[in-house]
């Protein structure tokens, strides 16, 4: 009788393995489709409606960016050639390293940029991950166009694996497109909504 039920136990646990797995799909479909409908600017009322936020405790891949005077940046983490880039950005938001940032690199027109602890541009998280982008041998096909999320890092001339792996915690939100630095910065994700937001900052 008990080898029945460990045996009934274990089915289950494994279709429930199997249904979360398929949800999990499901949800990385949702994304990815919602990502190119943004970056085509093709988004509709009905899609808005149907894909909402909901605030949690878990690290997920669809982050909320709020201001000190309440105003709000909503964006996905969608990008399946930036495996690297997203798992260290998340793993940074879970140790709440983001907390209390300033956008401390302002450029109207191009980007704003936050992720220095120091607020000047000059520090890190103290731990740098590969470069995910073109020049550095690893194909990204997202482009940074406006509201697109994009990892900082050091620049070279020349460009070396040092420079090109050398983004930490430095990440900026695109103000206009700017489709020429595509290649050397590595794209993970993209503004869903609130770049009301990100156009006040961008014009301070």
């Amino acid at each position: 009788m008990k080898k029945k039920i460990l045996i009934v136990i274990m089915l289950l646990l494994i279709i429930t393995g199997c249904k979360e797995k398929k949800e999990e799909e499901n949800t990385l479909k949702q994304d990815l489709v919602i990502l190119e409908q943004l970056s085509n600017g093709e988004i509709t009322k009905g899609v808005l409606e149907s894909y909402k936020f909901s605030e949690t405790d878990e690290v997920t891949d669809r982050i909320k960016i709020q201001m000190t005077d309440g105003r709000v940046i909503l964006a996905v983490l969608s990008n399946q050639d930036t495996p690297i880039t997203i798992a260290n950005f998340k793993n940074l938001v879970a140790q709440h390293f983001y907390d209390g940032l300033i956008f401390h690199r302002v450029i109207e027109g191009f980007m704003i940029q936050t992720g220095d602890p120091t607020g000047i541009g000059n520090s890190g998280s103290g731990q740098m991950i590969k470069g995910e982008f073109s020049l550095n041998g690893v194909p990204n096909r997202l482009s940074h166009t406006r509201g697109v999320l994009s990892m900082g890092r050091r620049g070279g001339n020349p460009e070396t694996a040092e420079t090109m792996n050398s983004a930490s915690s430095h990440f900026f939100i695109m103000h206009q497109d700017k489709p020429n630095i595509d290649g050397y910065y590595a794209e993970f994700g993209k503004v869903f909504a609130g770049m009301d937001a990100v156009d006040s900052i961008a014009t301070t």
